[in-house]
C-alpha cells in the first residue's frame, strides 16, 4: 500500500485530495508548509510526494531542490495554480517528476499517481504471492487458499509491505516508520498486536506462520 505525503496549504484542496487517495486505498499524510515537508521527507520514507509550488515559509520549488540535492529519490508530483510554461519548466528543472495545474480532476490526479508509482524503483506488481497467500494491491484483496480474508487498512498495509520485502528482517521501529503514518498512535506494541491479528487471519493450522519472529532482531515474511 503506497505511502503518500501531500504538501498543500489550501486546506480545501488538500482535504479533497486526501479523501480521494484514502478512498483509493493509499496511506496518506498531509502538511501545510515547505519546512514541515522537508522535516517529514528526511524522517520518513514515502512512495510519492504531492507538492504544491506555492507554500508558506519555503516554496515547493526550494523543497524539491533541497530534497534532490540531498540525494532524495522519491517521485514528486508538483501542483500549482499557475499555468505558465516557464513555471512548469522551472518545477521540472528543480527535480519534479510530473506537473499538474490547478484546478484538476481527481481522476487525472489518480492517473498521474499510478504512472509515477509504476516507474522503475517505485512499487511494481500489484499481485503478490507467498505460499497459499495472495495479495492483490490493486483490488485491495487478500485470499488464503482462494478464500478472501478481510483485513483493515493497517493490517493490509503491513502485510503488503512484508510481502514486497520477503526474507528481509525489519525491527519494530522500521516497520512503524515505513508503514504507519506519522500522526497515528503507534508503539512497538502496535506491531506485536497487528502481527498477532494478521497471523490469526492468514495462518493455516499445523503450518508454521509466514510471518516469522527473528529473536532479538525483528520480523520477516518467509515461505521457508
Amino acid at each position: 500500500m503506497p505511502k503518500i505525503l501531500i504538501v498543500e496549504d489550501d486546506l480545501q484542496v488538500a482535504g479533497s485530495v486526501k479523501d480521494w487517495l484514502l478512498f483509493e486505498k493509499y496511506l496518506v499524510e498531509h502538511v501545510t508548509t515547505g519546512s514541515e515537508a522537508l522535516e517529514m521527507i528526511k524522517a520518513y520514507e514515502y512512495d510519492l510526494v504531492i507538492l504544491d509550488i506555492n507554500l508558506p515559509r519555503l516554496s515547493g520549488l526550494e523543497v524539491c531542490r533541497r530534497y534532490r540535492d540531498s540525494g532524495g529519490g522519491c517521485p514528486i508530483l508538483m501542483l500549482t495554480g499557475q499555468d505558465a510554461v516557464d513555471d512548469r519548466a522551472t518545477g521540472l528543472d528543480a527535480g519534479a517528476d510530473d506537473y499538474l495545474t490547478k484546478p484538476f480532476h481527481l481522476k487525472e490526479l489518480s492517473a498521474r499517481v499510478r504512472a509515477l508509482l509504476r516507474r522503475p524503483g517505485a512499487l511494481t506488481s500489484s499481485l503478490l504471492k507467498a505460499g497459499n497467500l495472495v495479495l492483490d494491491s490493486a483490488k485491495h484483496c487478500v485470499t488464503v487458499d482462494g478464500v478472501q480474508v478481510h483485513l483493515p487498512r493497517m493490517e493490509f498495509a503491513l502485510l503488503e509491505f512484508l510481502m514486497r520485502h520477503q526474507e528481509q528482517i525489519f525491527n519494530a521501529s522500521t516497520l512503524l516508520e515505513r508503514v504507519w503514518t506519522a500522526d497515528s498512535e503507534k508503539s512497538p506494541e502496535t506491531i506485536r498486536t497487528t502481527i498477532k491479528k494478521l497471523r490469526n487471519k492468514i495462518d493455516t493450522e499445523g503450518v508454521p506462520s509466514l510471518i516469522q519472529n527473528v529473536h532479538g532482531v525483528g520480523y520477516k515474511l518467509s515461505e521457508q
